[in-house]
């Protein structure tokens, strides 16, 4: 979603009078309330794999109504054509992919060796090339922010390092959290405070590194929503995160990030930002882009050692 930005802002460039509507599901949704470029963003209520035919269809001709002018489709799945082609929308713009030749009318062929980067495939979509690239940036709320502080009593005397050891892709992206909780206690030695954001998924996982690291580590895991994650991030001095969702949000808000990569690649969806530093081993059988290590040891992340990412902090 933060990626797919690139793709409003180059519209916008090009068109000043444009009004951008974006089909989103429930989990990124709200990030689309902090893009300015955005007219409004539009719940697709499909859980990731579910077709939903006749969903699809109902909803495409509901939004035919809104006389829409182009589509375009990033995703290159069969499916996430439905919706444009049931709208009747004259222009359907996407990459050839899963015989959507009689859904799309506007095929590109995608070429991996001149577009490596998810944000070039998605800015060639709309003509355009990464050297013409306006990096995703999200707006932050300060009266949010504000508000969230106040009410978990959250203290902002001394400077913040924001960790986030989850992704919700699977295992092989995870840093372990023993390395996160050493990591944390050296810091918290050094005079930071860690806040730890992720899902509910990511309690447990925060719970660790707290019993680790004690004092001035705060689990925040589960206690926010998108949007107040993204208000909190804005505040870290820098972020460390695995590759993962809230990892392209810190970077968006405009925070120093260490990414930390293992089964996959920051060459193809690294955080965007001129302050985004990259950790990774750089193993033979990496990146493998599995969701659990398919050798067993996963040591493109198990030997990567919290010493060296502090010396990269």
């Amino acid at each position: 979603m933060i990626m797919s930005q690139v793709i409003y802002s180059a519209l916008l460039e090009k068109y000043p009078n444009i009004n951008i509507d974006v089909l989103a599901p429930s989990a990124t949704l709200p990030l689309l309330t902090r893009m300015p470029e955005v007219n409004r963003g539009i719940l697709i209520d499909q859980t990731h794999g579910q077709v939903g035919l006749s969903y699809r269809f109902r909803l495409g001709a509901e939004l035919g109504e809104n006389n829409y002018d182009w589509a375009i489709v990033t995703p290159n799945s069969l499916k996430s054509a439905l919706v444009p082609f049931a709208a009747g929308i004259p222009l359907r713009t996407g990459f050839l992919g899963e015989y959507r030749y009689f859904l799309l009318n506007d095929i590109n062929l995608l070429n991996k060796a001149r577009q490596p980067l998810m944000t070039d495939r998605f800015l060639a979509l709309v003509g355009k090339t990464s050297a013409e690239m306006i990096p995703p940036r999200l707006c932050v709320d300060l009266d949010s922010q504000a508000a969230f502080l106040g009410r978990y009593r959250l203290a902002t005397d001394k400077p913040v390092i924001g960790f986030c050891p989850g992704a919700e892709f699977g295992d092989a992206k995870k840093w372990p959290e023993a390395h996160y909780g050493a990591l944390a206690k050296q810091l918290i030695d050094q005079g930071y405070r860690i806040w730890i954001f992720g899902a509910p998924a990511d309690q447990a996982t925060g719970e660790f590194i707290v019993s680790i690291a004690g004092k001035d580590c705060i689990n925040l895991a589960g206690q926010t929503s998108i949007l107040e994650a993204l208000d909190l991030l804005a505040i870290c001095q820098t972020v460390v995160s695995n590759d993962s969702g809230l990892m392209h949000v810190a970077a968006a808000v405009g925070t120093r990030v260490v990414a930390i990569y293992g089964s996959t690649s920051p060459a193809f969806t690294p955080p965007i930002s001129e302050t985004a530093h990259i950790v990774s081993r750089g193993l033979d059988c990496s990146p493998c882009f599995k969701r659990t290590c398919p050798l067993g040891h996963k040591n493109c992340l198990n030997k990567l050692m919290p010493e060296q990412v502090l010396e990269r902090l």
